[in-house]
Order: structure tokens, then sequence, then C-alpha cells
């Protein structure tokens, strides 16, 4: 029996993304011999069209995934907003399981499954988008045997995925999306082996977590630091390896490290803006209880009141100084 080839390719994409998908898509042939699944990071709430612009958008019949339904050749499978899109057994599943890198759906548990579940027969595609969603499941999927190519830095409107995969892996091949497509045919085509795969606890473990309908808490491998997970305030566990650090809680929030940067400036915002609104409140109530005051002669409880609205409008100009000093560089990459 002949060696089948990548038959499994995996697709993601967050900002600046439709059009290269759109693009992607429009050069595959309807013989494809291979499944396409796609993730784009989208806001859970409302319903996503991407299904219906891929479908236009080429000869390859492109749906939102259903749960459940088997693998095809020549299909393309969508993520749906707000569920983790994965592989497993040959069969597409749909998860609410814990956010990666602050999405759902997200790169990560999608290239992951399917390095688990096909091994060498996945590709792996990275296109425009910000930080460095995907790099992990790209890592697991060239460990595994298979291949991992990503839109050119140049071409994109966003370069923090596909440079991050590049950073992740370093066999990955840097190329316009249209070239992409002509990869996608060709790994589709050459045989590969499949060889016995080597145990990886962590990322089945990890992947399991979204294949459960309750997943259960265990204690995550790395080191337990003193940080808290942005999402859910859990403690905090950090796995290294040669190319990638990330943070994952106990409940199986993940994030990459800059990922969990930007959480963590969002978090300070919010605590900011808690601190500013209080301030004001402050405020108001200070000039309410002057008037007071001095309607009233109470000149010692007049100084009193104007040395505190005098200290609280200078620790409000401090505050509204730190908050427009703090925020998200959705594209900067720590690459040292």
């Amino acid at each position: 029996m002949v060696p089948a080839g990548r038959d499994v390719v995996v697709v993601a994409a967050s900002a600046g993304g439709v059009e290269p998908l759109r693009v992607l898509l429009s050069e595959l042939p309807s013989d494809l011999p291979a499944a396409v699944l796609v993730v784009l990071h989208v806001p859970p709430q409302g319903s996503s069209v991407l299904a219906s612009i891929l479908d236009r958008a080429g000869p390859l019949k492109a749906a939102p995934a259903e749960d459940g339904e088997t693998l095809r050749p020549g299909r393309v499978y969508v993520a749906r907003p707000d569920f983790h899109l994965l592989l497993n057994e040959g069969q597409v599943r749909l998860s609410r399981g814990p956010r990666h890198n602050g999405h759902r759906p997200a790169a990560d548990p999608l290239f992951m499954s399917a390095a688990l579940d096909a091994g060498a027969r996945t590709a792996a595609v990275v296109l425009s988008g910000t930080l460095d969603d995907g790099a992990k499941g790209c890592e697991a999927v060239d460990r595994r045997g298979g291949a991992v190519a990503v839109q050119d830095p140049e071409e994109c409107a966003f370069p923090g995925m596909p440079a991050a995969a590049m950073r992740a892996v370093a066999a990955a091949r840097a190329l316009p999306v249209r070239e992409i497509a002509r990869w996608i045919m060709e790994q589709s085509r050459i045989p590969v082996s499949a060889e016995d795969q080597v145990c990886d606890s962590e990322m089945e473990r990890e992947v399991e977590q979204f294949l459960r309908e309750a997943p259960s808490l265990g204690e995550p491998e790395g080191e337990l630091i003193a940080f808290s997970c942005p999402e859910c305030n859990g403690p905090i566990y950090e796995q290294r390896s040669s190319t990638t650090h990330r943070y994952v809680c106990r409940v199986g929030h993940a994030w990459s490290r800059d990922s969990m940067m930007n959480a963590q400036s969002d978090a300070v915002e919010r605590a900011l803006w808690v601190a500013i609104q209080r301030l004001e409140e402050r405020l108001r109530v200070l000039e309410r209880m002057r008037r007071s005051a001095e309607e009233r002669g109470q000149h010692v409880s007049l100084r009193y009141f104007d040395e505190e609205l005098e200290r609280t409008s200078e620790a409000l100009s401090t505050i509204r100084m730190l908050q427009s000093s703090i925020g998200r560089d959705g594209d900067t990459l720590l690459t040292d």
C-alpha cells in the first residue's frame, strides 16, 4: 500500500487574515486529496460569515464545522465563534474548553490535536495575525513529522503570528499565499511514512481537556510561579522549551509569553480605570462637602476639603497618565 500524503491541512489566521484565507482557498483545486481545517480569531458573540466567504472563494466546499462529522478530503471546516476546532480519531470536534492565548477558537488547540491524531500527515499553515498563537502548535506538528509553512511576513498586514511560528520551527517555509496553495498541493501528494510517535503526555493532557465534557482539574507540568492567570486568577505554571515559553493554569487556560504580557496589560488597564472612576467619585463627594462647609461658614472643614481636593486631583492626574502609558502592542515580538 502506498503511504498517504499529508491529507490534513490546518490553517490559522487573525488580524488581516481574511483576505489571505480567501486567496489561499481560491488557489486550491476541487480534487485536493486533503481536508482543510480553518481557525480565525473572531469575537465570541454573533455569527461569523467566514465560511460563506471561503465557500465562494474557490471550488472547495467550505462550511461551519459540525461536532462529530467525519473528516473528508476536498472539504473546508471552519471554526465557529466561541468554539475550539479540534481533530480526534478522524472526526471534527467542537469544544468550549479553556481559552488559549485569550482566544476561542485558537490555533494551538487545533494544531496540537491534529499533530496527535494525524502525525506526519499534518500540514500546518499560519497566515497574517498578531502575537504568537499557533507557534506552540506548529512546534508540535513539526515534532511529530508534519510540515509547516507561513505567509511571508513581508506580505502580511500583521506579521506577528507567522514570525512566531518561524521562530518555533526552524524548518518552516515562508511563502507568499499563492505559493502556499501550491505547497499544500505538493504536501498532499508526497507520501509520508507513519512512524511510531513518541508519547507526549502533556500535549495529550491538554487536548483531552477540550474533548471531555467535564474537564478534570490537574497539576500542569512546569514550575509553579508567582503569576496569576489573567482569565481566572488561578495559579500559573511556566513551561519552557528551547523555542517557546508557555504559562498554563490548572483549569487549562494557556498563554504564550507575548499573549501573557498583553493580557496582563489589559488587567492592569482595567484596574486603573476602576481607580480613575473611584477617584472621580471622591472628587465629586469632596466638592459637595466643600460647598456645604462654605455655606455654613465652617472654615476648618473648608481648609481640610481644599487640601483633600488638591491631593485627590493630583492622584487622579497621575493615574490617568499611567493608564495612557500602559497598553497593548499587538505585533511586538520578543526575540531575545
